[in-house]
């Protein structure tokens, strides 16, 4: 675990025993609560935790698949040089076989039996000949045998790669997990009023409870913006999935990708690949039908614009896919937007 989620989670602990003294301690003393900032402000720093998190899972799995596709490959080359090292090794036995004997087939000795000077002269020619072939016969055997052993061992290397991949993906899952329970556990404490004061800037509009009966898109967009974020409305209300690329349901990149999609534009699969596949715009010059990136100089969370200052985008698993405001607090973490 990286420092700043170690120092977050300190945070967190500080807040639940501020939470804990006050039920303690006298009414005197009861100021010691953690204030509606301070809990606004882990509440954003757990969704940004979880968010990095998926960002890193997808990243990972992405590695993982590559590997994976690229271990099988290797394993037909390596199939393929077996095979090869087989039909070049009886060459070589032979070779071996004729040395063990100690024949030496350019002696004047194997030469007497020749009937006249241009025989034997023949005779000399076909095995200089065939010298030079089972030379060139044990340079193939030699060459092959070391690709065979290049082979094996970019598989031992691709096939470790894949097994840190696998394993930083199964970490980022556990540990995001561990997040939304936080986030779960402080939510839990606060009233309705407390709550919405604490989620004023993540939480998200789904509809109406988040049925996946989807949503009608009604704003400026036209042409193929307009294709996109009709697809991004209709998802509104599906449940954010974990590494999701739909149709069930949806993670940030996952969403962006599908909807981008429909006409034909094949965006990456994570927020660190997205955020280069198009034109670089402003802030001031986003357009509907962008995509907005947030949190850090490796942004972690991608939504689409949809004009009016709203965007739709799939946030957490806490809530469903849904659309936001994009208040000063999305102003505050905004990276980059992308035209694709």
């Amino acid at each position: 675990m990286s420092a700043s989620r170690g120092d977050r989670r300190r945070q967190t602990a500080v807040i639940a025993s501020f939470a804990l003294g006050a039920l303690l301690l006298p009414a005197a003393v009861a100021h010691a609560e953690p204030t509606a900032d301070e809990v606004r402000e882990e509440i954003e720093s757990l969704e940004e935790e979880f968010i990095e998190l998926n960002a890193t899972y997808n990243e990972a799995k992405e590695t993982y698949e590559a590997a994976e596709e690229k271990l099988e490959g290797i394993l037909g080359d390596i199939e393929t040089a077996e095979e090869r090292v087989e039909e070049l090794s009886g060459g070589v036995r032979t070779l071996a076989n004729t040395a063990y004997t100690g024949v030496d087939l350019t002696s004047p000795t194997q030469l007497i039996g020749a009937t006249g000077p241009e025989e034997a002269l023949e005779h000399q020619a076909d095995l200089a000949y065939l010298s030079e072939q089972h030379q060139e016969s044990l340079s193939q055997y030699v060459e092959e045998l070391e690709h065979l052993e290049s082979l094996r061992t970019e598989a031992e290397e691709t096939e470790s790669s894949a097994a840190e991949a696998l394993e930083e993906a199964e970490t980022a899952t556990e540990e995001s997990e561990d997040a939304i329970s936080e986030q779960e556990a402080i939510l839990a404490d606060l009233t309705a009023e407390e709550q919405a004061a604490a989620t004023e800037n993540v939480s998200t509009d789904s509809g109406g409870g988040g049925g996946g009966g989807g949503a009608t898109y009604t704003g400026p967009a036209s042409g193929n913006a307009q294709t996109v974020l009709n697809f991004a409305y209709a998802q509104v209300g599906k449940p954010y999935v974990w590494g999701g690329t739909g149709p069930g349901g949806y993670d940030c990149s996952g969403l962006t990708q599908a909807a981008w999609a429909q006409v034909g534009v094949n965006l990456p699969r994570t927020t660190y690949d997205q955020v280069n596949a198009g034109q670089r715009v402003s802030w001031e010059n986003k357009q509907p039908g962008d995509l907005l990136f947030f949190y850090g100089s490796s942004p972690s969370h991608v939504g689409l614009y949809a004009g009016d200052g709203v965007m739709v985008h799939a946030s957490t698993s806490s809530r469903p896919i849904g659309t936001v405001q994009l208040s000063d607090y999305y102003r505050s973490n905004f990276v980059a937007a992308v035209r694709p």
